[in-house]
């Protein structure tokens, strides 16, 4: 029986980060962008535009690093040889 306990522990830590930086991401990017509207309300189009288009680019890397986590986290454990004590082997002859 295999214990993923901790493999899945990780990828719960993992998502929680990648969801902020992605949450802090976006919100720097409409704080930028709603501001420079405020400052330039002529461009607003062209900046909106950009705040989306740039929206959706980490917004899809957010999505594929949770695919990532989520694979690892499911990813069955390599079976590791396991070596005895040296008072525990035995010679055969």
């Amino acid at each position: 029986m295999e214990y993923l306990g901790l493999s899945y522990l990780a990828a719960g830590f993992g998502a929680g980060l990648i969801v902020f930086g992605a949450a802090l991401g976006i919100g720097k990017l409409a704080t930028g962008a709603l501001e420079g509207m405020a400052r330039q309300p002529e461009l607003s189009g062209d900046l909106r535009t950009a705040m989306i288009i740039a929206a959706a680019l980490i917004e899809g890397f957010t999505f594929f690093a949770l695919v990532v986590t989520f694979m690892l986290a499911t990813k069955a454990p390599i079976a590791m040889p396991v070596e005895k004590p040296a008072a525990q082997q035995t010679e055969v002859k």
